[in-house]
């Protein structure tokens, strides 16, 4: 039964994740992936830093403990040396004093010597660690610039895919019938070639009818009325000659009225 509930589970998570996926907004989806790296370069540079810090105090106290050192490994010689003054000047109770504080510096070198020594190893080690985590630093850099730069290059992918889609939704909805009240492209172009045709024959029936040439012959009549009218102006003006031409096209077009249009 447990087994069959977590199954189901699984079954409804991955069908939640599946539908979620298909619902959101890609953009989105990128900016968050973009920023979740942000924030990962961002928790690597403060354990970074952390490391580096590490490093860096245990060589502070490599360098106090090694002046330390130094410093009582001079105090032991002093003492040393006292203690053997004391000895030329025969006082037994300074040679015991000196002596005594000469043992102590002496144990207390020794004790410094090895932390020095536990400091230099446990130095080289975070040294390592500090350059392995600048390391790690500089390579998630990179690959944060990398993933910057293809974040630019999905957003114009993004940006085309919705142009084309939007294209190609436009373009089938030319070819296919919107809504009830709203035709196709189609529909409207057969429609207005039904009509082209409709009054393009139509024209071509009052050209051949009988009103069709009687509105050619009063055509010609105005015509020939205003050439006469013209050379009426002309034998005024005494351009008689120079009118003769244009009273031989209005003879002729007077002919073609006496006979008739041609059927």
């Amino acid at each position: 039964m447990i087994k069959l509930v977590k199954r189901w589970w699984n079954y409804l998570t991955a069908k939640g994740n599946s539908e979620f996926n298909e619902r959101a907004d890609p953009k989105i989806q990128l900016e968050q992936a973009i920023q979740e790296a942000h924030d990962q370069h961002r928790r690597l540079k403060e354990q970074a830093a952390n490391v580096i810090a590490n490093q860096k105090q245990t060589e502070i106290r490599l360098n106090r403990a090694m002046d330390e050192l130094e410093k009582i490994s001079g105090n032991a010689k002093q003492a040393v040396m006292m203690a053997d003054d004391a000895q030329k000047n025969n006082n037994q109770a300074k040679v015991a004093q000196y002596t005594t504080a000469a043992e102590a510096f002496a144990n207390r070198m020794i004790g410094i010597e090895q932390e020095v020594e536990d400091l230099k190893a446990l130095h080289i080690q975070t040294t390592q660690a500090a350059d392995q985590a600048k390391q790690a630093v500089n390579s998630n850099s990179a690959i944060l610039q990398k993933k910057l730069n293809e974040r630019q290059k999905l957003l114009s992918q993004l940006d085309q895919a919705k142009m084309q889609e939007q294209l190609n939704k436009t373009m089938a909805s030319l070819s296919e019938t919107v809504g009830d009240d709203v035709p196709s492209l189609d529909e409207v172009r057969n429609k207005i070639e039904g009509r082209y045709a409709k009054a393009k024959g139509s024209a071509e029936l009052n050209e051949a009818s009988v009103e069709g040439r009687m509105l050619e012959v009063e055509e010609a009549s105005r015509n020939v009325e205003a050439n006469a009218r013209l050379s009426e102006i002309r034998a005024q003006l005494g351009l008689e000659e120079a009118s003769a031409p244009t009273d031989q096209v209005a003879q002729a077009q007077q002919a073609e009225i006496q006979d008739g249009p041609t059927a």
